[in-house]
């Protein structure tokens, strides 16, 4: 039997330092709802505020809201405090839903990518080292990637860094699938192979921990993602692997 062990990665906070495209294209998007916000470009002191709260968010569009809420004058803890309320309201208040958002979000990328390709990968570089142990994953095993970003986006950004995946290893948000739906899959295809699963937001952990059915894969916390000192401290109470970047290219 094969002992090899499979990963499963998230991308963003993982692999990807997407923090300041996704803000960006937030706020582009943002601009397209309301009117009053000032030009093309956030301010940088509000890219640096976004990714202060990049950890409460699940998936990309959200940073459309959490983009709206900085221009407003909401400082990070007032957001961490109510999040859903506050983005809730903000939607009912613009009369649109998840679905137009996402819509949205995935439009204003893909003009971006069409007008600047070059720029846009620029604002999305791999974590330091994440290239070369990529590289060396494909060389000796299987590993896959399970992200709530678009697949077309995660394609275009491993093909600039010359990373060679198949298609059928990344589970994005176009699957509507659930990442704990995603890892039972992985379960069954490779069974009784050990899965690693590595991901920097912690209540995705907290809630793969709670599964039964997902006991057997072992859970590692990414240190160097989208999480603050309050996620690193519960996460040092659970039976994670809070690993640091160099531990896991290592």
């Amino acid at each position: 039997m094969n002992n090899s062990i499979i990963y499963a990665l998230d991308f963003d906070g993982v692999i990807c330092d997407s923090a300041v495209e996704t803000a960006i294209t937030g706020w582009k998007c943002a601009g397209q709802i309301w009117d009053d916000m000032p030009g093309p470009v956030p301010p940088s002191q509000l890219i640096d505020q976004f990714r202060q709260v990049r950890p409460i968010i699940e998936t990309g569009y959200e940073a459309i809201l959490a983009m709206r809420l900085l221009h407003l004058g909401e400082t990070t803890a007032a957001i961490y405090t109510d999040y859903a309320g506050k983005t809730q309201a903000l939607m009912q208040a613009a009369q649109v839903d998840a679905g137009d958002l996402k819509q949205r979000f995935g439009a204003t990328r893909d003009a971006w990518i069409e007008t600047a390709l070059a720029d846009w990968i620029d604002m999305n570089p791999l974590f330091s080292g994440i290239s070369e142990r990529l590289q060396r994953l494909g060389q000796q095993g299987i590993w896959y990637i399970i992200t709530t970003k678009q697949e077309r986006f995660v394609k275009q950004i491993l093909k600039a860094n010359r990373i060679e995946l198949p298609d059928a290893h990344i589970f994005g948000l176009d699957r509507n699938m659930s990442k704990q739906e995603v890892l039972k899959k992985l379960l069954e295809k490779h069974s009784g192979q050990p899965i690693h699963f590595v991901e920097d937001r912690l209540p995705t952990l907290l809630n793969v921990l709670k599964n039964d059915q997902l006991a057997e894969i072992k859970l590692i916390f990414a240190l160097w993602g989208y999480n603050t000192d309050a996620d690193k401290a519960v996460a040092a109470q659970n039976p994670f692997v809070s690993q640091l970047l160099e531990d896991f290219l290592a």
